[in-house]
């Protein structure tokens, strides 16, 4: 994830381009030969002295990799900004499903795992010598073959990213609203001023999309993912400070409840944003992006861990499954907490899902114009990218729209999508690496991927009988 290409290493490690399209077949594996000797040019006869090297042509088109000027901070900015979430709110639900002591231990094993399987990803990054593959896709394609890793890969990380920016609209479109109310101080004249649902819902589109405009790639979202980590960090900080300031709420109570069993998948599928875009950049060196997602994940623990332990303690199971601890808390301690606090910690939310969305809609967006270069065999032109992103924006605002109930399928989706952080990367570093069968990394990646694909089997199993069970409120075109 990120690029973290540290300028020291430039000149160590230039980059020449490596001819492997199949004139069959406009899906190229598209990947990059690192040689050890200098090159007096480069692609379009720039020097490569002090810069990195272009690679394929169609590869310096794409927004994932069209700039790589960026560094280790631009990695930690991206990870920390999209790994703390709307969904890091809802872990004192899960909490209150499990209790305190399996509670920590699962969100424990969760963040190692998901923490292991990263590290796989960054080895096999350059797992090839001279070779690096600069997305998720392609090291599935390397290990799964051309069709099987394609299915594996391309619609779960479409999907993913899609619905992740129409759960951001939809959760985002409420705090906005929420917002509002606290800046014009509640009652019946806020109420019947206050825009509908579906108009709360455009305007963070509108936003979002217009933000998008003026980033062309995802090197340019450095400055917005720096905005978005220093405001997740805030509003975590700002959170579970506040619960321990205000003491337990009355009548507290830690056993489940029947409302928050439906959620004791959340914490399987807590990181599973993040796994998407472990290799969406390209990186010289194994150990500086090893050491950017480490300072991340670092930070991020600091926030989760202290935002679920406190807000369960607080709240108990008096989190609801809408709108987790931030409802919780706007609900049992708003009335005697200061509007400007409330509103600050509503404003910093929505600034971090507005850089959010920019780093989940990147791959979408990198995935719309392969399309058009590989047919057109030319770059973007700027209409054309624009446009990409106007309907990109306006299905997503649609989808909100039509199916403002999403989150509701959460648990679902959330297992189907799981094998592609917990699963995926473990077998295919036993098929591109090749470790000895009576090895420990043999065994061990075997049997996580073996047990993360039963644990995604009956999380979707388990969801799926839980909708069956208490049946789907579907407000179909009818946001609250």
């Amino acid at each position: 994830m990120g690029e973290v290409a540290a300028e020291s290493f430039i000149d160590q490690l230039p980059l020449h381009q490596t001819a492997t399209k199949d004139p069959n077949d406009d899906q190229q594996l598209q990947v990059i030969t690192v040689e050890s000797r200098s090159m007096s040019t480069g692609f379009n006869g720039l020097s490569n002295d002090r810069v990195v090297g272009e690679l394929n042509p169609v590869d310096a088109w794409l927004p994932i990799t069209e700039s790589r000027n960026g560094n280790i901070f631009y990695a930690v900015f991206h990870l920390i900004s999209s790994g703390i979430g709307s969904q890091a709110l809802l872990l004192p639900v899960a909490f209150a499903a499990l209790g305190w002591t399996w509670g920590v231990i699962c969100l424990s094993i969760s963040f190692a795992w998901q923490l292991y399987t990263i590290w796989l990803l960054v080895i096999l990054a350059e797992s090839v010598p001279g070779t690096r593959y600069s997305r998720y896709l392609h090291l599935a394609v390397v290990a799964f073959g051309p069709k099987l890793g394609k299915l594996l890969a391309i619609f779960p990380v479409m999907y993913l990213s899609g619905g992740t920016c129409v759960m951001l609209i939809i959760t985002a479109g409420g705090n906005m609203e929420t917002l509002y109310k606290i800046a014009c101080g509640g009652g019946s004249t806020c109420e019947a001023k206050s825009l509908t649902g579906v108009e709360w819902f455009l305007v963070f589109t509108c936003m979002a999309i217009a933000i998008a405009q003026i980033l062309p790639n995802l090197n340019s979202v450095a400055k917005v993912s720096m905005v978005g980590a220093i405001t997740a960090v805030a509003y975590c900080t700002f959170i579970w400070a506040l619960s321990i300031n205000k003491g337990r709420s009355n009548g507290v109570s830690y056993s489940p409840s029947q409302e928050s069993k439906s959620d004791m998948v959340e914490f399987g599928n807590i990181f599973n944003a993040i796994g998407k875009i472990a290799l969406a950049r390209r990186n010289p060196s194994c150990q500086t992006m090893w050491k950017g997602t480490t300072i991340s994940y670092l930070l991020i623990a600091m926030c989760l861990f202290p935002l679920t332990i406190t807000g369960f303690w607080a709240y108990g199971n008096k989190v609801p499954v809408n709108g987790g601890l931030l409802s919780a808390l706007s609900q049992v301690h708003g009335h005697n907490t200061s509007k400007h606090v409330m509103g600050t910690i509503y404003l910093l939310v929505l600034i971090n899902s507005l850089s959010s969305f920019q780093i989940y809609a990147m791959p979408v967006f990198d995935n719309l114009e392969f399309q058009y270069v590989s047919k057109k065999k030319q770059r973007c032109p700027g209409w054309v990218r624009a446009g990409i992103r106007l309907f990109f924006g306006g299905l997503t605002f649609f989808i909100a729209v039509a199916f403002p109930f999403l989150g509701s399928l959460a648990p679902l989706i959330g297992g189907i999508a799981l094998p592609l952080t917990y699963v995926y990367p473990c077998f295919m570093y036993i098929l591109i690496k090749k470790p000895s069968r009576s090895g420990a990394m043999w065994w061990l990646n075997v049997g996580l991927g073996c047990l993360g694909t039963i644990l995604s089997v009956m999380l979707v199993v388990a969801a799926a009988w839980n909708l069956a069970d208490k049946g789907l409120h579907a407000n179909f075109f009818r946001p609250k």
